[in-house]
């Protein structure tokens, strides 16, 4: 049991479940300011609203369906993911393994919102005149972070691995 709750255990749960509370916050804010102002414009600005909208696909609203059954289908796969995900961080380490742990935080943020509520709260509006990019949230936010960050990392390993050829 000791070696369960190590430091490195604990540091990983943290991270996990800060990300977790910082979008449980957010949502849980945005839905009661929209519920006091009866509106699901909150904030707008020249580059930024704040629009509450509930997002029932993957990320971005991609494949958002109207039959329970596909929304349910959907959720198992993501659940799937999720478990890959989560394996893949156990056997990481270093900046990868913080890469996945902010995927995972995020991804799981999202999940509790699909399981408990049939959608996600989206509200995070960036745009430049008429353009707006897909609206997010905070999961989306780290789950975006974790994904860059393990491109990054690997291109970085692929060139050092060039490198090291070379030399050999």
């Amino acid at each position: 049991m000791s070696n369960f709750l190590n430091k490195n255990f604990v540091i990983n749960f943290f991270i996990i479940l800060s990300i977790f509370g910082l979008d449980r916050f957010t949502k849980v804010y945005v839905i009661s300011e929209n519920e006091k102002n009866l509106s699901s414009e909150l904030f707008v600005s020249k580059f930024l609203n704040i629009n509450l909208i509930y997002n029932e696909g993957i990320a971005f609203g991609l494949l958002s369906f109207d039959q329970s059954h596909m929304y349910n289908i959907l959720t198992i796969l993501i659940v799937a993911v999720i478990l890959i995900i989560f394996f893949m961080t156990l056997k990481s380490d270093g900046l990868k393994k913080y890469s996945l742990l902010m995927i995972f935080g995020g991804a799981l943020g999202n999940l509790y919102d699909r399981i408990f509520f049939k959608a996600v709260p989206d509200f995070i509006d960036f745009h430049i005149g008429n353009f707006h990019w897909f609206i997010f949230n905070v999961s989306d936010i780290f789950i975006s972070l974790g994904v860059l960050f393990l491109i990054i990392f690997e291109i970085i390993d692929n060139q050092k691995n060039k490198i090291d050829e070379k030399n050999i």
